[in-house]
C-alpha cells in the first residue's frame, strides 16, 4: 500500500523550516538595526547635546520671557503677564510697528535692491577682465572687515567736511546732512550695508556665470544679437537661480542688521534708522524689559520666516520654469 500522506507532510515539515528561518532571520535583521540604531544616536548625542543647550532651551526661555515681565537679574522676579508685551508692541502710540518694523523692512529691501543691481553689474564686468582672482578679492574685503571699521570710516566720510559732501561740493551741490536728517540718514545707511555685502554676492554671482555654456554666447553671436539681447535672453536667465539665492541671503541678513545702525547712527535722529534687532537690544539691556524684548524677537521671527516661505516657493516656482 502506498502511503500517499508522505509527501504532504514532508511539504509542511519544509515550509514550516523555512518559516522558522526566515522569522529568525528577521529578527536578526531587527536585532541589527536597533544595535546600529543605537550607535548612530551615540554619535550623534554630542551635536544633539549642543543643539538642545545651547538652541532648545534658549528658544523655550525666550518663549517664556515674551509671556513675562522680566528686569533680568533674579529668576525668581519673572512675572507672567500672557499677551500682554505682545499687545503692547502693537498698541495706540506704540513704535515698534511704525516706525521700527516698517524702517526693518524697507532697510533689507533697499539693501537687496542695491546689493543685487550693483554684485550683477560688477560680476559681469568682471567676467570679461584678465586677473578674475584679484578682482573678486578686493570686492571682497569688506566682508572681512569689522562692522566698527566699515561703520565709522563711512560715518566720517559722511560728515560735513567729508569724502562724500567733498565730492558734492565739488560738482556745485551742497553739503547734505546725511546722517543727521531723518530724511536721508536710513538711505545712507542703506547704502553702506549694501556696498559691503556686495562682495559675497559677487562671489556667488561670478560662480554662476561661470556655469553658463561658453555656446549659447556663441549662438547668439552668430545670430547678430547685440550686448544688451545676451544679457536679457541668455545671462539674467540662466543666471536666476544665483540671483535668488543672492536675495534670500541678503534680504533675511538685512532684516537682522543691527550693528552697523548701531555704528553710524544708533538709530537716530529719533527713530529714524531704529530697527527691529536694535529695538530689541535696548529693550533688554538698556531699559531692562526682557519681556517685550524677546516678545519683539518672536514677532521679527514670524517676519522672518514668512519672507523666507516666500523665497523658497519663488525658487522652487522659478526653478520649475527654467
Amino acid at each position: 500500500m502506498v502511503n500517499t500522506l508522505a509527501p504532504e507532510t514532508t511539504g509542511r515539515a519544509a515550509d514550516g523550516a523555512r518559516h522558522g528561518q526566515t522569522a529568525a532571520g528577521l529578527r536578526d535583521r531587527h536585532r541589527r538595526r536597533r544595535r546600529q540604531a543605537v550607535v548612530a544616536y551615540l554619535f550623534l548625542a554630542p551635536a544633539l547635546l549642543f543643539f538642545a543647550v545651547f538652541l532648545i532651551l534658549p528658544l523655550g526661555f525666550a518663549l517664556s520671557l515674551s509671556m513675562s515681565r522680566w528686569a533680568g537679574f533674579d529668576l525668581g522676579d519673572i512675572e507672567p503677564v500672557g499677551l500682554d508685551n505682545f499687545t503692547g508692541l502693537f498698541a495706540d502710540g506704540s513704535t515698534f510697528l511704525t516706525p521700527i518694523l516698517t524702517n526693518t523692512l524697507l532697510f533689507a529691501l533697499g539693501t537687496v535692491a542695491l546689493a543685487l543691481a550693483g554684485s550683477v553689474l560688477v560680476a559681469t564686468c568682471i567676467d570679461k577682465l584678465r586677473f578674475q582672482g584679484l578682482w573678486r578679492t578686493l570686492y571682497f574685503l569688506p566682508i572681512v572687515t569689522t562692522v566698527v571699521a566699515v561703520g565709522n570710516v563711512w560715518k566720517y566720510m559722511y560728515e560735513p567736511g567729508g569724502l562724500v559732501n567733498g565730492v558734492l561740493n565739488a560738482v556745485g551741490l551742497g553739503s547734505v546732512a546725511f546722517l543727521q536728517d531723518p530724511d536721508t540718514a536710513l538711505p545712507a545707511v542703506v547704502v553702506v550695508q549694501a556696498w559691503a555685502s556686495v562682495g559675497s554676492a559677487i562671489l556667488v554671482l561670478t560662480a554662476g556665470l561661470k556655469s553658463i555654456p561658453e555656446s549659447y554666447y556663441e549662438a547668439a553671436a552668430l545670430d547678430g544679437a547685440g550686448p544688451v539681447t545676451v544679457f536679457r535672453k541668455i545671462t539674467l536667465p540662466l543666471l536666476r537661480p544665483s540671483l535668488l539665492f543672492v536675495c534670500v541671503t541678503q534680504f533675511l541678513t538685512g532684516l537682522q542688521s543691527f550693528a552697523l545702525i548701531i555704528v553710524m547712527t544708533k538709530g537716530g535722529p529719533g527713530d529714524a534708522t531704529n530697527v527691529a534687532a536694535l529695538e530689541m537690544y535696548r529693550q533688554a539691556f538698556s531699559y531692562g524689559d526682557w519681556g517685550t524684548a524677546s516678545a519683539a524677537a518672536f514677532v521679527l521671527f514670524v517676519v522672518v520666516l514668512m519672507v523666507t516661505l516666500v523665497q523658497l516657493w519663488i525658487f522652487r516656482r522659478k526653478g520649475e520654469d527654467a
